[in-house]
């Protein structure tokens, strides 16, 4: 008698309490475990950097709107994430964690989590409502842009370099994508 597949009601499930008392870095997506390790590569953290470095300076004179780096991102009971640079709007945002919806994320791929942000992350923020999801491709030296519109993704271009203004919550911001890669 042969092994039936494994399906995803056979696996355990786990919640943010759970996950608040594992060490090291994980994901936790709809109950299921991640592995964030290990650690980004010296090329995909330069790259975070500079986008990082870039929404700060953007948003710096906006009293609403915040850069942030990797955080806990409560998206429900069963799901936390970390982006790799998200801006979220809002006041009073404070805690150990984020339990708002960003308004803009920004994954910078690398070969261990290419699959989970192009497939798992895309519906996961589709569905929690950010507004926009930039896929950064460091081989490529790439961003493909997608904004939420009447509740579903559109990809409004994949940019090399180049501005484009993305709407946020009280204020727009020119993002330059070649300054991601410089």
């Amino acid at each position: 008698m042969g092994l039936a597949a494994l399906k995803t009601e056979d696996l355990p499930h786990y919640t943010y309490d759970d996950y608040a008392q594992w060490e090291g870095k994980w994901e936790l997506i709809n109950g299921i475990p991640f592995a964030m390790t290990p650690s980004p590569a010296f090329k995909h953290q330069l790259l975070s950097q500079n986008i990082g470095g870039q929404l700060y300076r953007l948003l710096k004179k906006c009293k609403y709107c915040t850069a942030v780096l990797p955080v806990d991102w409560q998206i429900d009971e069963d799901t936390v994430v970390q982006p790799d640079n998200l801006v979220v709007c809002g006041e009073n945002i404070k805690g150990e964690k984020l339990t708002t919806c960003p308004v803009l994320v920004f994954e910078v791929l690398s070969p261990t989590s290419a699959r989970k942000d192009r497939m798992l992350k895309y519906n996961l923020y589709e569905n929690a409502g950010v507004k926009y999801y930039c896929l950064v491709d460091p081989d490529d030296e790439s961003t493909d842009v997608f904004e939420l519109i009447d509740k579903k993704y559109q990809k409004v271009g994949t940019f090399k370099k180049g501005k484009r203004t993305l709407e946020l919550e009280k204020c727009n911001i020119k993002f330059d994508f070649g300054e991601i890669f410089e």
